[in-house]
């Protein structure tokens, strides 16, 4: 689900964004990365978990202190002085690739403080999806989160456990881990590790599904959604990310989720369109066509 931000905060996303992608560059390419007027920084996979790491550490600041988030995100406060104080909280404690994106968060224009707290946090998740992005294992992280999405979509009670913000939060990580069991790939364990630390009120399978969009929207794919009452072979599987590629005109990516209701067909869900073409939609259709 895309980020209800305003014009504005989108620029100030994209921006800032921008940024973020030339340092996941650097570190697929090799090169040294320039953050602002310092050569000599080096990015690669573990910076990059690091940078993740940071940029949701103060992520979590933000969320946790509103009267800090209000300051460090007020439009109408000279750029400098929102910077002074960012340098003044975290200065030191974060690297020099983190203090300089979280510079340019607090320098670009938000038009209101929680927008800057979205945006920290997806800046975050896509720094996070940095080492898949240049490994080339971004369709697996896809398809992790996208199935412990639907894991947690079936454990009501497994999901409110790891919600459960009177609880430790070092028992929900542990929970989480034990969950995993070992079996996800790290990109994926952290991004479902820093969710646990900050749910903030969402539906944990809801915040699976949207990282497993962002991980497609990364690859340069939209997400397809399909129920189905039988599994996909993979050569149908195949077929159909082709049919619905040409289809939409743009590269598909599919997330199939079992569903016997539907007796047979198929029902694929991409954005708000809905495509029902199971025997439980034709029947339901055909009994509100008949005469009452």
């Amino acid at each position: 689900m895309a980020l209800a931000l305003s014009a504005a905060s989108r620029q100030a996303l994209t921006d800032v964004g921008a940024r973020l992608d030339e340092i996941i560059d650097s570190s697929r390419s090799g090169p040294v990365a320039r953050i602002g007027e310092k050569v000599g920084i080096t990015t690669g996979p573990s910076t990059l978990a690091q940078l993740g790491d940071e940029l949701f550490a103060f992520t979590r600041l933000l969320a946790q202190q509103p009267a800090v988030r209000r300051l460090l995100g007020d439009a109408t406060a000279p750029e400098a002085s929102r910077v002074q104080l960012a340098d003044r909280l975290v200065g030191g404690q974060l690297s020099d690739t983190s203090m300089d994106l979280v510079r340019r968060l607090v320098s670009v224009r938000w038009s209101r403080s929680l927008d800057l707290l979205d945006g920290s946090e997806a800046l975050a998740r896509r720094a996070t999806l940095g080492p898949a992005e240049n490994d080339g294992t971004l369709d697996d992280v896809e398809d992790e989160l996208f199935r412990f999405g639907r894991v947690l979509d079936r454990e009501p009670r497994l999901t409110s456990l790891l919600s459960d913000r009177s609880a430790p939060e070092q028992g929900r990580v542990a929970l989480l881990d034990q969950v995993l069991g070992g079996q996800a790939s790290a990109v994926t364990a952290a991004l479902l590790q820093q969710t646990v630390r900050l749910p903030r009120g969402r539906h944990l399978d809801e915040v699976a599904e949207e990282l497993a969009d962002l991980a497609a929207t990364r690859r340069d794919r939209s997400v397809a959604r399909v129920s189905t009452p039988v599994a996909l072979t993979e050569e149908q599987e195949s077929r159909l990310t082709d049919t619905l590629s040409r289809l939409y005109g743009r590269p598909m990516s599919l997330h199939v989720e079992l569903d016997e209701s539907l007796l047979g067909g198929l029902v694929v869900r991409v954005g708000g369109e809905v495509i029902d073409g199971s025997v439980a939609g034709r029947l339901a259709a055909a009994r509100r066509a008949m005469p009452s």
